[in-house]
């Protein structure tokens, strides 16, 4: 689940992280507002779960509150369009009015989950304000990882190391290490996924301050977490996932035409290879589970034809708790219900494997019984 900046600063700030003063507006009025509050010259900030905001023009700078409420009132209600969102954009509800600062230099700082190394690591480099996968490639030598131990966490020495590579100041060190451990005490403590401060600026009168935070945290977790979960703005996510997940449901929308469902989240990884196998391109990840009954069938097929560049649709199931025929009936109601019927591939093995394939068989509906994997990519291909 993914974080607005301002949110991601409230969090931050609360475990002293150093943040500009800032004020969240939902309306022009609010950012006038704000910008007295600030002083008049002021940075106002589109709130869009999506990096590339200032390229798109969704960061401007204020020089009086007047114009705070004009640019305010620019980006409230519209839709941002960055390199992240794609072309349908993200849409803007709320700006962030933050005091300006003068800047001196610009470092780039975050905490992710290192799936290789199996362990947080805190990454760090001099080129700040940068998209750091375009540092990392283009000038790998300006970016530093620094791996951390999770039985005794990141340890005063590793923060000083980072500052030595960053080449801060010697005033600078100590507000950088405790930075650091603020940020890995909030990352293992929300259940994160990622911290991102970028940049980080080292101002002209020696302070360090999170110009930008972004922050994900991780979904599974949220239990555990019910003031957290209680951020998320499904306005920002695609309309099609939030439904999902709603209802239980795996899903992720992608850019294909083929629809997939299957139960299993490792079934449904090697059923999109075999879509992409065929020359043809998965429309979704969609995985109902194992325990999954015909209501939830039904209404995973549903959500999955609701997506218009669904024209193919091809089932993968492998029956265990979930019986074959359960899940035959459930597709074979769910296209008595939809408004389009899309060409349907099926391969069902295990429980009940026979009883669902009658079903189908029986149903009327334009389905190809498959047996393999490769006889789905080839019936896909057709």
């Amino acid at each position: 689940m993914k974080l607005h900046e301002y949110q991601a600063k409230e969090l931050l700030a609360g475990y002293g992280v150093p943040v500009p003063e800032a004020h969240v507006a939902s309306s022009a009025a609010e950012a006038v507002d704000a910008a007295v509050r600030l002083g008049g010259r002021v940075v106002v900030k589109a709130q869009v779960h999506a990096g590339g905001r200032g390229k798109a023009g969704g960061v401007k700078v204020a020089s009086e509150p007047a114009e705070a409420g004009t640019i305010a009132a620019s980006l409230i209600g519209t839709t941002l369009v960055t390199f992240q969102t794609g072309p349908q954009g993200a849409p803007v509800h709320k700006v962030l009015v933050e005091q300006t600062v003068d800047i001196d230099r610009e470092l780039y700082f975050s905490v992710i989950t290192d799936g290789e190394r199996r362990r947080p690591v805190v990454i760090v480099s001099s080129a700040g304000g940068m998209e750091i996968e375009e540092v990392a490639r283009e000038t790998p030598d300006r970016v530093l990882t620094e791996p951390i131990d999770p039985a005794i966490g990141l340890q005063p020495f590793q923060g000083r190391r980072l500052a030595e590579a960053l080449e801060l100041p010697a005033s600078a060190v100590r507000p950088f290490v405790a930075l650091a451990e603020a940020c890995y005490k909030a990352f293992m403590d929300t259940d994160a996924s990622m911290i991102e401060i970028n940049p980080l600026v080292l101002t002209k009168d020696g302070r360090l301050l999170a110009l930008d935070a972004k922050m994900s945290l991780d979904d599974d977790a949220l239990f555990r977490h019910a003031d957290a979960a209680a951020l998320r703005d499904t306005a920002q996510e695609e309309p099609l996932e939030v439904e999902a997940s709603e209802a239980g449901i795996a899903y992720v929308k992608l850019d294909g035409n083929v629809g997939c469902l299957v139960n299993g989240a490792g079934l449904a990884m090697a059923t999109m290879d075999i879509v992409k196998s065929a020359g043809a391109d998965p429309a979704n990840f969609l995985d109902v589970g194992g325990g999954a009954n015909e209501e939830k069938i039904a209404t995973a097929i549903l959500l999955m034809l609701s997506d218009a560049s669904v024209e193919r649709v091809l089932v993968n199931i492998f029956g265990g708790i979930l019986r074959c025929d359960i899940a035959a009936r459930g597709i074979v109601d769910a296209y008595a219900k939809a408004d389009r019927r899309p060409p349907l591939v099926v391969r069902m093995l295990g429980t009940n494997a026979d009883e669902g394939k009658q079903v189908l068989a029986d149903s009327g509906l334009a389905i190809e019984l498959v047996d393999t994997l490769r006889e789905a990519a080839e019936a896909i291909a057709r």
